[in-house]
């Protein structure tokens, strides 16, 4: 089930921050990470947690073994960070992997975000998307800590920050419609469905690599759901000082 847009009918506000949040994401993985190929950059920003745990930066090596032979598949060539360590959880939300992960993740914010920014307003929708971002890190450093994960791999990637949207989204536009595609075809079904089938996979999948010995990386899905049980806590406290014209949905 993808979905390819919503209803906006009932949208009183341009989403400038939603706007900027998309051109950002763009800019970034275009101009500083050269479509992919500045891996420099890339490992230098990233959230590496070990870093977060420690405080100290590391700037070394960092072998990938596979995770059913044992052996060394590749390198990680970890990169000074020139800020406070800490910051990246921050720089490593408008980071992304590649052209397919930058288009999954500003797929899902084009569609949500811009109705979430017109419950919250512009101020409250961005500090939203922020903090949920910030706890997605964490959640990924601790899960990555607690069930011995790689803690020098590094993650990247506005995937926990959308989370946090889809969340809000969710609980504030239940009802609300979305168009997807399932099938070869087009059809529209309440938010509820849409974006409740994605926490589902998320949450199924993250629990299969609970405890799993795997150095290759892959999708942080504790990321996700961090940043989506995140949004899904705060975006009422959130709500409840936006604009009169709010409404449960």
């Amino acid at each position: 089930m993808l979905p390819i847009g919503d209803d906006n009918s009932d949208r009183t506000i341009t989403p400038f921050v939603n706007y900027a949040l998309l051109a950002a994401n763009i800019l970034v993985f275009v101009f500083l990470q050269g479509l992919g190929s500045n891996e420099r950059f890339t490992y230098a920003f990233s959230t590496v947690p070990t870093e977060i745990v420690t405080g100290q930066d590391v700037d070394t090596p960092v072998e990938i073994k596979d995770p059913v032979t044992g052996e060394v598949a590749g390198t990680v060539d970890l990169q000074p960070t020139p800020i406070p360590v800490y910051l990246t959880l921050l720089t490593s939300m408008f980071m992304h992997g590649g052209l397919a992960h930058l288009f999954g993740n500003l797929l899902y914010l084009w569609i949500f975000g811009d109705n979430l920014e017109d419950s919250l307003g512009h101020l409250r929708y961005l500090l939203f998307y922020l903090l949920c971002g910030l706890i997605a890190g964490l959640a990924h450093v601790f899960a990555t800590v607690a069930f011995g994960g790689n803690p020098l791999l590094p993650a990247l990637g506005a995937s926990g920050a959308i989370s946090g949207v889809l969340a809000g989204y969710l609980l504030l536009h239940p009802k609300r419609r979305v168009r997807v595609i399932v099938l070869r075809t087009i059809q529209e079904v309440p938010s509820i469905w849409a974006i409740g089938l994605w926490f589902l996979f998320q949450l199924v999948s993250g629990i299969g690599m609970l405890g799993s010995k795997s150095q290759a990386g892959g999708v942080a899905y504790a990321a996700h759901i961090g940043g989506f049980v995140a949004g899904f806590a705060l975006v009422k406290l959130f709500a409840a000082k936006a604009r009169p014209r709010y409404q449960f949905q």
